[in-house]
């Protein structure tokens, strides 16, 4: 619970040619940007005539509530770039604090914060709230939905976002993508599951839509915090557990109680993190406010999955020093898990107008995005992945 390489907007878009102005006028240190004065029904003129230099704009300070324990420094990190970014975009005037997990707002309650003012901001992954409308899983991650890649590209140019933000308007929040982790790995368990028969009776942690594919494939599922789970675990309250990759995971210390790592992760293949943001708050801001923490948001989102996929690969390497057993899931298991998922979501989507509005064009995407990754990503990676084995 990124961000992959984010293509390059186009310069056509609006809010990209705002932002474009806005790192111009950053650059020059931000002495002649806009700015109406917060609280104020108008402004006075700089020097330039142009409006009030960001140095003589209101200091606003903002508390973020994290999903995330600190210790988790790649996925809990986003918030401190953000945190970090609006500072020194805004000279210190507009900053933003982090909290994690539990120090204000337990880790499953930050959305309920930010609808109620509590906080303005929090960042979470959103399929944790899908009990509040099932389609905000669509903001984060789908069983065998999109990658990485495929979900920067349909949140950020293909209508995602306006989408989740119509789902997120009732709530009195306005999200921004704050990071992916890349496909995850499926697991950690503590025996093996080689057919669909062993997983009935399994009691496992996994949130999301796929929690819902297991539990209908046999297991019980429980939706825990990142700090819950090792107890849990390691006293047998759970029998498996998934969280993200090889570097969380090793740092959580799955390895020591559970031997049988589980490969891929099906319902989270490209998983998105955001930052959710109260709309009042967010109203209140003035207006170059608002582009710095946009630029800062997406500076975010972008440095996650880089940092995740230079850091996994030598963390998979430690754990099978420490006799960590790989292990791919069974095709009766994917094969089941793929159709429950698609029929869930198809079931979802005929009892819900407002499901079905995002389902449609999210599953037309998918299809058509796929089409063109198996002919040339797919391909590639398959040819490039046998030619790096030893031997």
């Amino acid at each position: 619970m990124s961000h992959d390489q984010r293509p390059e907007p186009s310069a056509a878009h609006p809010r990209t040619m705002e932002r474009r102005g806005f790192l111009k006028k950053a650059a020059a240190g931000l002495t002649g940007a806009a700015l109406v004065t917060h609280g104020c029904g108008s402004s006075s003129p700089n020097a330039n005539g142009e409006g009030p230099s960001i140095k003589t704009s209101p200091k606003v300070m903002w508390r973020l509530a994290s999903s995330y324990p600190r210790s988790l420094d790649t996925i809990y990190g986003a918030a401190d770039v953000l945190a970090k970014r609006l500072s020194e975009l805004t000279s210190g005037r507009f900053t933003v604090r982090p909290y994690p997990a539990g120090e204000l707002v337990p880790a499953m309650e930050v959305m309920d914060a930010v609808q109620q003012g509590t906080v303005q901001l929090a960042h979470s992954a959103s399929y944790y709230f899908k009990g509040k409308n099932p389609a905000l899983a669509f903001d984060c991650t789908i069983p065998f939905g999109l990658t990485a890649r495929q979900q920067n590209a349909w949140l950020s140019h293909a209508g995602g976002l306006e989408l989740m933000r119509e789902v997120f308007s009732d709530f009195n929040i306005i999200n921004f993508p704050a990071g992916n982790t890349g496909i995850q790995m499926g697991g950690w368990f503590r025996r093996e599951i080689q057919s669909v028969a062993d997983i009935n009776g399994l009691k496992m942690r996994i949130p999301g839509l796929g929690g819902e594919v297991m539990s209908r494939m046999g297991a019980t599922v429980q939706v825990l915090a990142g700090g819950d789970i090792f107890p849990a675990l390691e006293r047998g309250a759970i029998d498996a557990t998934e969280w993200v990759g090889p570097y969380d995971d090793e740092k959580l210390g799955f390895y020591k109680v559970a031997k049988y790592y589980y490969y891929p992760g099906w319902w989270e293949p490209g998983p998105n993190l955001s930052f959710l943001v109260n709309k009042d708050a967010w109203a209140k801001l003035p207006s170059e406010y608002q582009h710095a923490f946009e630029v800062a948001a997406a500076e975010a989102n972008g440095a996650m999955l880089g940092k995740y996929d230079a850091l996994n690969p030598p963390a998979l390497e430690r754990l099978l020093q420490q006799g960590v057993q790989l292990r791919p899931f069974a095709q009766d298991i994917v094969a089941l898990a793929r159709q429950t998922a698609f029929d869930l979501m198809e079931e979802l989507s005929g009892a819900d107008a407002s499901y079905r509005k995002v389902f449609e064009p999210w599953k037309a995407f998918r299809d058509q995005s796929y089409r063109w990754f198996a002919t040339a990503e797919a391909s590639f990676t398959a040819w490039a992945a046998k030619e790096a084995q030893p031997g």
